[in-house]
């Protein structure tokens, strides 16, 4: 099952939902994959009738969350000022923007803070250093816990009950040939995550490009997200990702959490 699951929470409740909105939202996934597009583009890719899609344009438009050029549609800069206002609710965002950017900056890589929400690793910041490789990762990309390292420092603070549960849900999908695919695997993992401190993704999301996560926490325990670092794997392994990287991510994550703690 996947939160793409029509009326079903990722509890497992059973809701009510209103067929037009989920219209709405389907042709808004459209245009945010495709980008421009026209009624008869978006009506072939999501099977949706014509005239649905131009109503809900019509509708999406009117109420300035589309733009219309011409006879295409895009996504308008309203979802960019939701976006931002949602990131400004997380707890010490600006100390964080700072750090990512500082640690990007240090290492020369692509640094970036990462939380959960709905049983996925959401991108909060992203920075790259001078030698930071391109990625499919920006504000707001969602991707599954176990296959990064930050969702896997994640999940290593979570309570077992609700880790089952994000499994029962979301399922263990393979990316690459080194994701962790078994259950009992990923659990004992996370034991080892405990222990440490930080974890690895050594290919386990993209063929070549490894990365360290250390998780932060609240001063009552609870998870807020992780702090990673990424890179291909010719300049991250060896002493970058055994000895430098994490001591540097732990020093930044305990200013992080000094910081939350006082403010």
């Amino acid at each position: 099952m996947n939160d793409s699951t029509p009326g079903r929470s990722e509890e497992g409740e059973i809701d009510a939902p209103i067929k037009s909105l989920g219209t709405a939202f389907t042709v808004v996934n459209s245009l945010e994959q495709n980008g421009s597009s026209g009624v008869t583009e978006i009506a072939t890719e999501t099977g949706l009738s014509k005239s649905a899609v131009h109503k809900h344009l019509t509708t999406l438009v009117a109420h300035g969350y589309v733009v219309k050029v011409g006879d295409q549609y895009q996504l308008s800069l309203k979802f960019l000022d939701l976006g931002g206002y949602v990131r400004d609710q997380f707890p010490s965002t600006n100390i964080i923007k700072t750090k990512v950017q500082e640690f990007a900056v240090e290492t020369g890589e692509v640094a970036q803070c990462m939380t959960e929400q709905r049983g996925k690793s959401v991108v909060l910041y992203r920075e790259a250093g001078t030698n930071g490789v391109p990625s499919r990762t920006r504000p707001g990309t969602q991707m599954y816990l176990h296959q990064t390292a930050s969702g896997k420092a994640i999940l290593s603070k979570l309570p077992i009950e609700r880790v089952d549960q994000i499994i029962d849900y979301h399922g263990l999908p393979r990316a690459t040939e080194a994701t962790i695919t078994d259950r009992d695997a990923l659990i004992e993992e996370l034991e080892t995550i405990r222990e440490r401190g930080f974890a690895y993704n050594v290919g386990e999301s993209t063929r070549g490009l490894y990365a360290v996560a250390a998780p932060m926490t609240k001063p009552d325990g609870t998870v807020l997200g992780a702090i990673v670092v990424s890179g291909p794997n010719h300049r991250m392994r060896g002493e970058p990702m055994d000895e430098e990287y994490p001591g540097l991510l732990l020093s930044l994550v305990n200013e992080i959490e000094l910081n939350i703690a006082h403010s």
